[in-house]
């Protein structure tokens, strides 16, 4: 049944985050009616491990529907709720969803050591993953449990994404079982079989893993259940509102700023997309093929070339540094280009391969006498920067080997036939002009941002629409774009310098 339109009828969208959890309300028109979010903590335990209990997750969208329930008003009618999510990671749960361990996100490199299985596999069989072989995935995850703690592996029903366990936790009367994840999401495992567009059986049976526990794969915008938990701050909304399954926080995001040609996303970690016709076998890949959010005939796929260590690094080094945001920017422009010669690293956690490898990790090089603060915090924001535009490179590169440490163009600056295309930006880390000036300079084309605080839960609320038969276009905004600079034969200059220190010590 279809709720009366209005002006109060909406759609819930949730990004759940590495690092924070954001909401948005969309109204049927596509426009932002109310968002908020919340942060939490990623605990490390160990040297390498990361983790995050999901009660965290729970308790965060409370708050963070607190918040948001006050800045809507009164009247607000929920018509639907879409959660996309962390990609990547795992949460050993029970039959009903609820996690028997703390999350293992992909920022963990615990598994680092049963990636060895991975690459023993038959080439044939390695190759239909496409994907570089990368610890914090939920294959290397599942094996690390199986290996280190069978008994839970015993206890378990799933293995889980993130944004299924918050689903699982807001749906009361289901409709699919809690078991449930979706092909977006599926993809990024190190278990999908991108040729044939399922989980990869060959895979589970050669490492021995516990298929029993891959959920179900859905479309990402069927309705999972119902929910009543919203009625308490939301009572217009009835204690049944559709929840659908959602997807992972990228492709979701890229529903919303329509899939462009070239897309870069910067928040803790960064990712460079590009569309893909049809995904074929890779051996040795360095960078991802993943699935959308289509599903049948509308099912597609795309290539991903990802950053752990972009918002991540730079929120370090200004902690490290005393510095706020604002404080940050000030100093980092009365630098120089170039930051006096100091380059960073922003290899705090390892990489994927391709930009740099899983054993690589972060520096500040160059040093001298006359170094303060302003060059160091220049140095971190170029530093990120250039990582990224290392990852767009990588969108044009042969498939080698993704251990081998950082990629190097034969000329620094070069682009692909669609050199002069504009490339859509999103993200937190891009809302400060230095960082797209920066970056436009870096890729040597125009950058543009979507004016979208969080593309993620936009996209998850047009999830939610699309599945409850209520179908909204978002209504985003968009600036005039930030061009290359005259400043950027330096930029380029300083990219190559950057691009030969990440080679020597990454």
């Amino acid at each position: 049944m279809r709720t009366p339109a209005g002006p109060s009828t909406v759609h819930l969208g949730v990004d759940l985050g590495t690092s924070g959890l954001k909401l948005v309300l969309l109204a049927r028109d596509g426009t932002v009616v109310a968002e908020s979010e919340a942060s939490y903590d990623v605990a490390h335990p160990r040297p390498g491990w990361s983790q995050t209990d999901p009660a965290t997750w729970t308790g965060a969208l409370a708050r963070a529907l607190d918040d948001l329930a006050a800045r809507a008003g009164d009247g607000v009618v929920v018509r639907s709720v879409g959660v996309a999510g962390q990609m990547h990671a795992a949460v050993l749960a029970d039959a009903a969803g609820r996690p028997l361990a703390p999350a293992v996100p992909w920022t963990d490199a615990r598994a680092a050591d049963r990636l060895d299985r991975w690459r023993a596999l038959p080439e044939p069989v390695r190759a239909r993953l496409a994907n570089p072989l990368v610890p914090g995935m939920t294959g290397p995850v599942l094996d690390w449990f199986a290996a280190h703690d069978p008994a839970l592996c015993d206890r378990a029903a799933h293995v889980l994404l993130p944004k299924d366990v918050v689903r699982a936790w807001l749906v009361d009367d289901a409709a699919l079982p809690a078991g449930t994840t979706d092909r977006s999401d599926a993809a990024g495992t190190l278990l999908w079989d991108v040729t044939r567009d399922a989980w990869a059986g060959d895979v589970v049976a050669h490492l021995d893993l516990p298929g029993r526990l891959l959920p179900g794969v859905a479309p990402s915008d069927a309705v999972a259940g119902t929910t009543s938990r919203l009625a308490r701050w939301f009572p217009a909304s009835g204690t049944a509102v559709p929840v659908v399954v959602g997807g992972g926080d990228t492709p979701v995001a890229r529903l919303a700023v329509g899939a462009p040609g070239l897309h870069v996303n910067l928040g803790t970690g960064a990712q460079a997309m590009a569309v893909l016709d049809r995904p074929a076998p890779v051996a040795d890949a360095v960078v991802h093929t993943f699935a959308d959010t289509g599903a049948g005939e509308d099912a597609g796929w795309y290539r991903l070339a990802a950053v752990q260590n972009a918002g991540l690094a730079l929120d370090w080094a200004l902690r490290v540094l005393g510095l706020s945001w604002e404080d940050a920017v000030a100093l980092a422009r009365s630098a120089p280009a170039g930051a006096g010669g100091v380059t960073f690293l922003p290899f705090l956690t390892g990489e994927r391969g391709g930009v740099a490898g899983p054993g690589a990790r972060g520096a500040w090089t160059g040093l001298g006498e006359s170094t303060g603060r302003a060059e160091l915090v220049r140095a971190a924001v170029e530093g990120m920067v250039f990582a990224v535009a290392a990852a767009v490179d990588l969108l044009d590169a042969p498939g080698t080997d993704p251990s081998t440490g950082p990629v190097g163009p034969a000329s620094a600056g070069t682009r692909s036939s669609d050199r002069d295309a504009e490339v859509v930006v999103t993200g937190g880390g891009t809302r400060e002009p230095l960082v797209r000036e920066l970056l436009a300079d870096a890729l040597g084309r125009p950058v543009r941002r979507v004016g979208l605080r969080s593309a993620t839960a936009v996209g998850a609320a047009l999830l939610a629409a699309r599945g409850t038969g209520d179908p909204v276009e978002p209504a985003t905004t968009t600036a005039a774009p930030d061009l290359p600079t005259p400043a950027r034969p330096d930029v380029v200059e300083h990219l190559a310098a950057w691009r030969a220190t990440a080679a020597a010590l990454a």
